[in-house]
């Protein structure tokens, strides 16, 4: 504005110049009261905060009926601009906070399960998706818990960390058991290792109905992935699950282990091929391919 002042001036235009230098005036009159319109307009101030800007002024002051910025200069809050400011910068990142823990709620309504058909159920597919979106909301979440403008959504982030950190929990739990069940279930599918096996067979049924439960649940709660995985007592069930499963897997082994001690040639087969050939027990044509492993010169 003083170049423009300057630039009538020196051209001795003399009515713009006065006209310019009176706007000039005014407007270094107005300066100093910008801080205060731009605090009191931040986004974020909410009746907490006007409640502060009223203990200030030592009177009530209200964003209501004929409330403006004129208003606000004959209340005469000038004199505590200072501290008006600092509740306006407060609110504003309060509001930060506030509009990015909604965001990342309102985000899981749409991050859904997909399942995919495996054998008599089905299986998630692939959620490297939703693993990356929890990874960085439990980042973000992370990040709030620490910053010194939490306080009036303390409550709430704590309990959508929480939420998240249960949600991280299941899904690598459920990732775990969906291996595990994909791998043992075909082979307990067998009536001869059902019947070789039958109390890991038993074990295994409390798992496959723990798994129909969980395929159920999702399709109940419309695949949500949040709704899925706020359900009481899940992630317990999947971790008794893998449980279950991991003393199966022993079990399986250790039975594997005295088929080859009472037969040494069972030793050059994997494991898988010597479950096919137990489980095939009244199929030679299923066998016959793996003969060549456990005796020499045998093809067919």
């Amino acid at each position: 504005m003083n170049g423009t002042v300057r630039y009538f001036k020196d051209r001795n235009v003399i009515h713009v110049h006065k006209i310019a230098e009176t706007v000039k005036k005014e407007i270094d009159e107005f300066r100093p009261k910008v801080p205060l319109m731009v605090a009191l307009r931040k986004k974020g101030m909410k009746d907490r905060h006007w409640e502060q800007v009223s203990d200030k002024a030592g009177f009530e002051v209200k964003p209501e009926g004929e409330f403006n910025f004129s208003k606000v200069l004959e209340m005469g809050l000038m004199k505590n601009v200072d501290e008006i400011v600092d509740i306006g910068d407060r609110a504003a990142k309060e509001y930060g906070i506030e509009t990015m823990l909604n965001g990342m709620i309102k985000q899981w309504d749409t991050i859904l399960f997909e399942l995919l058909p495996f054998k008599h159920t089905s299986i998630l597919k692939g959620y490297d998706d939703i693993g990356a979106v929890l990874d960085e909301h439990m980042v973000n979440t992370q990040a709030m818990t620490f910053s010194p403008f939490k306080k009036p959504f303390e409550e709430q982030l704590n309990d959508w960390n929480n939420r998240l950190l249960i949600m991280s929990n299941i899904l690598e739990e459920w990732a775990k058991c969906q291996g595990n069940y994909m791998y043992l279930q075909p082979i307990f599918d067998s009536p001869d290792i059902a019947k070789q096996l039958p109390a890991e067979t038993r074990k295994f049924k409390q798992v496959d109905n723990t798994w129909k439960f969980t395929i159920h649940l999702i399709k109940n709660k419309e695949y949500n992935v949040l709704k899925v995985c706020s359900h009481d007592n899940l992630l317990d069930k999947i971790t008794e699950a893998n449980e279950n499963l991991d003393v199966i897997q022993k079990e399986l082994n250790n039975y594997l282990e005295k088929k080859r001690e009472a037969f040494a040639r069972f030793y050059f087969l994997s494991n898988d091929e010597l479950l096919e050939i137990l489980s095939e027990t009244k199929e030679p044509t299923k066998v016959q391919p793996h003969l060549r492993k456990v005796f020499e010169n045998i093809h067919k």
